[in-house]
């Protein structure tokens, strides 16, 4: 939304380990998915960030987060379902609570199982990324897109103590995610910087 000078109303849902917000019935009724984020616009709902941000791109197309060429669309695309479907889902919250409550996996199993699914899919994501050359000063080409608004969250969240992922060896990672940052748009959708944060305890 800040990518495409949009203002919103933010309503806060907090994410816990114990007495979150989306567990709350009342959220669950309002968003049987259980998740973030929602967006209300319109007097529709809509679900998932992928569907989200391609809503927002369509409504307000300037500038632009997809390319124009169907291939490069193709594979922005890519870039970004591998990083929602494939890195995102086996750290999520959900989860790590089944890992601790049914496998009896402690913080310090958690925190392992959260590093290698990281390194995996940052792994992968370097070489497709260091090898093409449509990657520019962002995941496709000189201006920030899709795929990097997915990339920035996934590498903000390897990030936190608990997995503490060496950059250093993806370095075209690294360097994309710093752009990114440089910028006001992403610096300030930071979650230190939203009017709700609380600081993450444990994991």
């Amino acid at each position: 939304m800040a990518l495409k000078g949009l203002s919103f109303e933010h309503v806060p849902v907090t994410l816990r380990w114990e007495h979150s917000d989306h567990d709350r019935p009342e959220y669950r009724e309002f968003n049987p998915q259980a998740n973030v984020p929602v967006l209300v616009d319109d007097g529709g709902r809509i679900n998932q960030s992928l569907a989200i941000i391609e809503y927002l791109d369509e409504i307000r197309p300037a500038p632009p987060l997809l390319p124009q060429q169907p291939l490069d669309r193709a594979r922005v695309r890519s870039l970004a379902l591998f990083i929602a479907c494939e890195m995102q889902p086996p750290n999520s919250l959900r989860v790590q609570r089944q890992l601790a409550s049914r496998f009896g996996a402690d913080p310090r199993a958690l925190s392992a199982w959260q590093l290698h699914w990281c390194e995996v899919g940052f792994t992968a994501l370097e070489a497709q990324l260091s090898t093409s050359a449509a990657t520019g000063r962002f995941c496709h080409g000189d201006s920030p897109g899709l795929a990097d608004c997915f990339l920035v969250p996934q590498v903000y969240t390897s990030q936190r103590p608990v997995v503490n992922a060496d950059l250093s060896k993806w370095p075209t990672i690294r360097r994309i995610y710093q752009t990114c940052l440089a910028l006001p748009a992403f610096e300030g959708a930071l979650p230190q910087n939203q009017p709700d944060y609380e600081s993450p305890v444990g994991h």
